[in-house]
């Protein structure tokens, strides 16, 4: 217990780390390792050299050798490596014997060991201990015949003894095995070392049959080869093809074949091979095969043949792309393209009819549509190229039959055919078959094409009668109308074209309505029907309020030679202008005062001039707020609008403001001097108690500010119903009925200028350009309202408290607001 005590009282106490802040200067474990490599701290100094001077001291170091080796093989047996090492050190002793019983030992332990055996031959050979070697060799073979080293070993050490016999013997046994093919391949470089031909051939045969590869048979013929046996190669070659049959072929058996009997100069026997590999092989695995057999053909063929290789290559490209889809129409068309340029009649028959056969499986337009062109080149193949027209006819009437022209049909193959027939001189039958379509299947191509072939014809009745049907099918088509129209101004029949223009107007349900009233336009132009012109135009306003038919209008009455054409177009212009006061796209209307000062700079005079531009509009950009789809606020957004001077719906509001905006300046200008005639009167007193009173008279103000926001509203409307009424009585400009308005006014809330709202319509903007927006106008048009009523309020509350004082003057300035505010 004492020594366990001190023990304890030993062992250092840890010293607390204080500061535990990282050092400044950091260690890493790379920097102690290089200088523990530097200052050379883990070395240890080698044992001292034992010197041995007699036999005792060899015996005694022997012997505590020999028990270091046992103690580490009695404590792991398994342990190869402390085998081999004890053996090497025997070894080094010479004493070979012992040497060859640790080995012994060592195999009884495992005897599967590779390194083992061949550690132990190795010790037999330096020591020349050839029967020994062979022994163990002889003994591994057996144990592991799979161990290739330990075979390639055994026929070396042989060969190397000169033991020709006993190395084939070996050999021979090996190939019992039937080991890899380097193993055959040293067998025979054996053999051939030897000049044993006829050994290295039957052991080609025997190798070729136990590793069946193609590169094996190559080797086999190039042997035949290289040795001058051309016969046995080329029967190499043969046999090897009729060894893997038609199933198991290779390009590159053929690829060695051919360049076999090239150099052989045996050319028509390469043709032929290269076309029988070409037959049999599929194409996505020929492509090296084609590819030599192109560079063949350029060194040996002649320009056909070179074109034979690259179409045939091609042709295995179609046809490998046709058979994995067949309804790859793009692959059938550059099938055909190369068959057509290439092959005979009867060879582009039949791809056609192959690739006509896949009919689409849905019977929708979409899949119908590049499938139809099959039978469209299959025709104008047959037609141009064969020169067989029967055939060409039958072509056709069996595409005809095949679509189902009660859910589409294809006016193309109608027409083609149709043209088919007229060029061969049946135009019977090309009316028959076109009339045949349209009562099938009636369609606007198709209708315009065989008008279109009857005007070629100069057959206008049956165009008459055409154009007829065609409009019973689609009334609606306002180019049928206009091109029958044409056909009978041309056949010099004017009323008959009127008429049908006349009836083309008439229809419910029109596609392109304004080209058709400008085509009848236009024809009654031609024909210098001005008044007809006149009114149709008329007709026309009474449909449609367009800007460009009033501008149409107008540079039409401009365009007639008479001595009221500036007047007419004058008028025109007024009337277009009254007419689109309605209307919400106001840049219709501006486009129409911009023509009109146009023509007025041309032909008016100053007057007009300044007519027209007292009515174009300001321009004014404004705000609005957006709207998402989900009701949520999505900002605002500029926009420009336009103020016309004479569109009562937006003036009085632009009048109210510039009003209340004076009349707040009046007021306070009035308010100012009642302040100046207080402080004469009264003094400072006077002067305090005054203020007290605009205070009370600014709370006053915003109690019944709405009130009077009311009264200004109504005020603005009746305003608004009077500009009304004053426009539409005399149409005078805006600034007389503004000065009309002002007279009405009473005296005393007129502004200082004549006609501040004609002048200054906004007074705090100076350019025509002014920003504003939609909830700016009504806040702005409410705010000079309130401050209206508030300094009317203020005055009042101030008359109201001087009354006690002053009376007589106070009076005429209370019935001065009154007045204002009624």
């Amino acid at each position: 217990m004492a020594s366990t005590a001190a023990g304890k009282q030993r062992i250092p106490k840890v010293a607390k780390v204080k500061n535990k802040a990282p050092a400044e200067v950091q260690i890493t474990a790379e920097q102690l390792l290089r200088e523990a490599k530097e200052r050379e701290l883990e070395l240890l100094p080698p044992p001292p050299k034992q010197k041995i001077t007699d036999e005792e001291e060899l015996n005694d170091y022997k012997l505590k050798k020999r028990k270091g080796f046992e103690d580490n093989i009695r404590k792991n047996r398994t342990v190869i490596s402390n085998w081999i090492k004890y053996a090497q050190w025997e070894e080094s002793l010479k004493e070979v014997q012992r040497a060859r019983s640790i080995y012994e030992r060592a195999l009884d332990v495992d005897h599967r060991n590779i390194a083992l055996w061949l550690k132990y031959a190795e010790m037999e050979m330096k020591n020349r201990q050839v029967n020994h070697a062979r022994n163990i060799w002889d003994r591994a073979i057996t144990i592991l015949p799979r161990v290739n080293q330990f075979w390639y070993k055994y026929s070396y050490m042989e060969e190397m003894l000169g033991n020709i016999a006993g190395c084939r013997q070996v050999f021979e046994r090996w190939t019992e095995w039937e080991p890899e093919e380097q193993a055959w391949h040293s067998y025979i470089n054996f053999e051939l070392r030897y000049k044993e031909v006829d050994k290295a051939r039957s052991i080609y045969e025997r190798f070729v049959i136990v590793h069946p590869d193609v590169k094996n048979w190559i080797k086999y013929a190039r042997f035949e080869e290289k040795h001058g046996y051309i016969a046995h190669g080329r029967k190499v070659f043969e046999r090897s093809v009729e060894f893997f049959g038609e199933e198991h072929v290779n390009e590159n058996l053929f690829v060695a074949f051919a360049r076999f009997e090239e150099k052989q100069k045996e050319f028509e026997r390469v043709r032929v091979i290269y076309k029988y590999a070409l037959d049999r092989i599929p194409k996505h695995q020929a492509q090296e095969l084609f590819k030599f057999y192109t560079v063949f053909e350029k060194k040996f063929g002649d320009r056909r043949g070179i074109e034979d290789v690259i179409v045939s290559k091609r042709r295995f490209q179609y046809e490998e792309e046709v058979k994995a889809s067949p309804h790859n129409y793009d692959a059938w068309f550059d099938y055909l393209r190369l068959v057509e340029s290439d092959a005979d009649p009867d060879t582009a028959r039949e791809v056609y009819e192959r690739a006509i056969a896949n009919i689409p499986p849905i019977q929708e337009k979409r899949h119908w549509r590049r499938y139809i062109y099959l039978w469209i080149n299959y025709a104008l193949y047959e037609e141009l190229e064969v020169k067989d027209p029967e055939r060409t006819r039958q072509v056709y009437q069996a595409c005809l039959d095949l679509i189902p022209h009660k859910k589409f049909t294809f006016a193309k193959i109608w027409l083609l055919y149709g043209q088919f027939e007229i060029r061969q001189k049946n135009l019977q039958a090309a009316r028959r078959g076109l009339g045949t379509a349209i009562g099938k299947c009636p369609k606007n191509k198709l209708f315009k094409g065989y008008i279109e072939l009857e005007l070629q014809l100069r057959e206008f009745d049956r165009c008459r009668k055409l154009y007829e049907k065609y409009l019973e099918f689609a009334p609606e088509n306002c180019t049928t109308w206009i091109k029958f129209s044409e056909l009978e101004t041309i056949l010099g029949d004017t009323e008959r074209a009127r008429a049908i223009f006349e009836l083309a107007i008439g229809q419910p349900r029109l596609d392109m309505p304004e080209v058709l009233w400008k085509s009848y336009i236009d024809f009654e132009i031609e024909q210098e029907e001005f008044d007809n012109t006149r009114g149709l135009y008329q007709r026309l306003l009474q449909r449609t309020q367009h800007v460009k038919v009033w501008i149409s209008y107008a540079q039409y009455e401009l365009s007639i030679d008479t001595s009221d054409r500036l007047q007419r177009c004058r008028g025109i212009f007024e009337e277009g202008n009254k007419g689109l006061r309605s209307c919400e796209e106001k840049e219709e209307r501006l486009m129409l005062l911009e023509s009109w000062k146009e023509f007025e700079q041309e032909f008016g005079s100053d007057t007009t001039r300044e007519r027209v531009k007292k009515l174009l509009p300001e321009k004014v950009k404004k705000r609005r707020k957006l709207t998402a789809e989900d009701g949520s606020d999505a900002g605002w957004e500029e926009y420009y609008d336009y103020i016309f001077p004479e569109d009562a719906a937006n003036q009085p509001n632009l009048k109210l403001l510039a009003m209340a905006k004076m009349w707040k300046r009046q007021q306070q200008e009035e308010d100012e001097e009642e302040e100046d005639e207080e402080d004469e009167n009264n003094g400072g007193v006077v002067r305090g108690s005054g203020k007290e009173m605009e205070e009370e008279d600014d709370r006053s103000v915003e109690r019944d500010g709405e009130e009077n926001g009311r009264g200004e509203r109504s005020r603005d409307k009746e305003m608004e119903e009077e500009d009304d009424r004053r426009v539409e009585r005399d149409g005078e400009e805006n600034g007389r009925g503004e000065r009309s308005r002002d007279k009405e006014m009473p005296e005393d809330s007129a502004s200082p200028s004549e006609n501040p709202m004609v002048s200054e319509p906004v007074p705090e903007k100076d350019s025509k350009e002014s920003t504003c927006d939609d909830s700016d106008d009504s806040d702005e048009s409410s705010s000079s309202s309130s401050s209206s009523s508030s300094s009317s309020s203020s005055s009042s509350g101030s008359s109201s408290s001087d009354r006690d004082k002053d009376g007589s003057e106070k009076q005429p300035r209370k019935s001065k607001k009154d007045s204002v505010n009624d």
